[in-house]
């Protein structure tokens, strides 16, 4: 009888350690975040046109949301600046926006960097940056 108890205790220990280890992947909530995609890259009839998918999850809708971004080329220097501004973001919303910049060439961007949020109205002012996710659908390197 007492090899019967053991081995059944053997059991719900190794139940309840399994359900333990399961607990923080339901338990947790996930951290508030701006996903930014970089979705494509073409040529326009005024330069390069960049396709961004924008999720906000950051639990706040966002009046006006601006990052400065810098253009590498393929010699990884940086070719230009410039504040594309993706207006007002939704909470819980997905967004596509579209940005034709005059006189470059997709061809020759190898990177493209967030260096700040210029704007993040309607959130916390470090907000857009602190939750900010970036992922890229294109051969050009994407992120912060």
């Amino acid at each position: 009888m007492r090899q019967g108890v053991t081995a059944s205790l053997r059991l719900l220990a190794a139940q309840v350690a399994m359900s333990l280890a399961a607990a923080p992947a339901w338990t947790q909530q996930q951290a508030p975040a701006l996903i930014l995609e970089l979705n494509g890259a073409q040529p326009s009839d005024k330069g390069c046109r960049l396709t961004f998918v924008v999720t906000n999850n950051l639990g706040a809708g966002l009046s006006k949301a601006a990052f400065e971004i810098a253009l590498f080329n393929e010699a990884g220097v940086v070719d230009r600046l410039t504040v594309l501004d993706f207006k007002e973001l939704p909470a819980g919303k997905t967004k596509v926006t579209r940005f034709d910049l005059a006189g470059t060439d997709c061809g020759k961007v190898s990177r493209v960097l967030i260096n700040s949020a210029t704007e993040c109205a309607g959130a916390e002012p470090n907000a857009c940056m602190r939750g900010l996710k970036t992922q890229t659908r294109t051969g050009i390197a994407f992120g912060v």
